[in-house]
């Protein structure tokens, strides 16, 4: 999936430069890969945009890129992105340039599928995951948008592990094989759920303690 976003290299860089481009509608991002660097400017909407797409992060994006008059396109995935942690506002965007003629590796979700497990709708068990997404490399244009479990047949003690999933062809799954990914669990028996309710409370009762006990602070 390939998305398309607009940038402009910006001159520069530090908070005060940052600060700047924020009260201009842009956010700074940084475009690493293919042995050099450039800052660049875009708009948070855009970023946005891309992480609600289903792919998200492994979608493949073209950014188009101004410098005074000249244009230029590069293929790229945002690596990395960093965000206000009251506002939740994007502050800054990492982006890594690929070739796609060379394998990337990148961190795809994973997706379940099917019917309710057969342990949890039988055997009222619980449905774990143990890992919500993969490590994979693969090239540029095969990067999945995610990789689906189907969790139907999943009675109550099965599990499925990296090894027994088929991420497709030309796509090599970098995690432990023997990783879990996802497993149904048995119920809690009442004594037990009992148990951990009452461990809860009581663990309960300092931290409202120490919330209201005098600090000076």
């Amino acid at each position: 999936m390939k998305l398309r976003m607009q940038a402009h290299v910006r001159k520069g860089a530090g908070k005060g430069l940052a600060r700047q481009l924020r009260r201009q509608g842009q956010i700074p991002a940084v475009l690493y890969g293919q042995g050099t660097s450039l800052l660049l400017a875009v708009e948070p909407a855009a970023v946005r945009k891309v992480l609600l797409t289903q792919a998200g992060s492994t979608s493949l994006i073209v950014l188009t890129i101004s410098e005074g008059e000249e244009t230029t396109e590069r293929v790229a995935v945002l690596q990395d992105y960093q965000t206000d942690p009251v506002t939740g506002a994007i502050l800054h965007v990492d982006f890594f340039e690929v070739s796609m003629e060379k394998p990337v590796r990148v961190h795809v979700p994973i997706r379940v599928i099917g019917e309710t497990p057969i342990g949890v709708k039988q055997g009222h068990g619980v449905l774990h995951l143990g890992i919500r997404e993969l490590s994979v490399e693969c090239l540029p244009g095969a990067i999945p948008e995610s990789i689906e479990i189907d969790v139907s047949p999943l009675g109550v003690g099965d599990a499925r592990y990296v090894r027994d999933l088929q991420p497709g062809e030309g796509i090599k799954l970098l995690d432990d094989p023997d990783t879990m990914v996802v497993t149904v669990s048995a119920p809690l028996s009442e004594a037990k759920l009992a148990a951990r309710l009452s461990g809860e409370a009581l663990g309960a009762g300092p931290a409202e303690s120490t919330s209201t006990s005098p600090s000076g602070e």
